[in-house]
């Protein structure tokens, strides 16, 4: 079934390829964005391109009208540089601004949407070391496990406008292009790749693929609401991950560089983002019955790497 579906975030890395995918099944696109000069050039003239802030309402509210879905990716990059008081602000300011915007959009339309998804990460479970984390974990703490909890705060109004609301608690999204995967085979294509720290800390990682039909099956199923970790169901200590990431790529996996370095160079961002992770598993989305295309790091990083498909 077409649906007309509003889109901000369309244009990171995640909502390029979402926004393609429904493309292809043949939905009606709106896609919120700073700059539509550059969204013209991504989408060309499939969807309708509407400029905002991130902040106000003015000038595309009236889009929400008689819209059937809002998927809202937006939010600063946060591993994009060190993390100062300002920077933070940024990172916070960037999420829930735009949640407050689309809520105050959707209070002044008269036909609302009927199903809100709303991006999230398994930072809110906090540095939980080996304890296995699903939807029922309570949240952790630390800055990404409190940003991750006001950025699902800021759009529960959904819910009093009759929408059905789905968080995605999204890991490391590996795919071609994506930030994370540019940063961890940089040294591993000069011969000096490995861990980082003490390699111990769980890496929950998902394949873009799968990220992309993942929201596309939730957008689907109108039983499923809440919570969900969007996650390959075998996350990996960040040493495994490393092995497995030279022997994709044909490298050693060697050079260890000690945890007193990254936060003598990255301070609360090593802590939080390298040094700590989660070891976070999908369960709600199968026990509702989604089926990973990559569930295994070996055949994820072979199809982005090598272009060889998976199963």
């Amino acid at each position: 079934m077409s649906r007309k579906i509003i889109v901000a975030g369309g244009t990171g890395f995640i909502g390029q390829a979402l926004c393609h995918q429904l493309l292809e099944q043949g939905h009606k696109l709106i896609v919120l964005t700073r700059d539509v000069e550059r969204s013209q050039q991504l989408f060309s003239q499939k969807v309708t391109l509407a400029k905002w802030d991130g902040r106000s309402i003015e000038g595309w509210y009236h889009h929400v009208d008689g819209t059937d879905a809002i998927i809202n990716l937006t939010g600063e990059n946060i591993g994009s540089w060190r993390w100062t008081e300002a920077k933070k602000q940024r990172i916070l300011e960037s999420r829930l601004q735009s949640g407050a915007a689309l809520m105050s959009a959707m209070a002044e339309v008269t036909r609302k949407p009927k199903i809100f998804i709303q991006a999230s990460g398994i930072g809110i479970y906090g540095n939980r070391h080996d304890e296995v984390l699903d939807e029922s974990s309570v949240p952790g703490t630390g800055f990404m496990a409190e940003l991750a909890q006001k950025w699902e705060q800021s759009v529960q109004a959904a819910k009093d406008h009759g929408a059905r609301v789905v968080y995605l608690r999204t890991g490391v999204v590996l795919g071609k292009g994506a930030s994370y995967l540019k940063r961890v085979t940089l040294p591993f294509r000069y011969f000096v790749g490995g861990h980082l720290g003490s390699g111990k800390q769980w890496i929950s990682w998902i394949h873009l693929d799968d990220q992309v039909a993942a929201i596309l099956f939730l957008l689907e199923r109108d039983d499923l609401e809440g919570p969900f970790n969007l996650s390959s169901p075998n996350p990996l200590p960040a040493s495994e991950f490393c092995k497995i990431l030279g022997r994709v790529m044909n490298r050693p996996c060697w050079l260890h560089v000690p945890s007193l370095v990254l936060k003598l160079a990255l301070g609360e961002m090593a802590n939080e983002l390298i040094l700590a992770g989660q070891r976070a598993i999908p369960a709600r989305l199968l026990k509702a019955g989604f089926g990973f295309r990559f569930p295994d790091l070996q055949t994820a990083l072979t199809n982005i790497l090598t272009n060889k498909p998976g199963r």
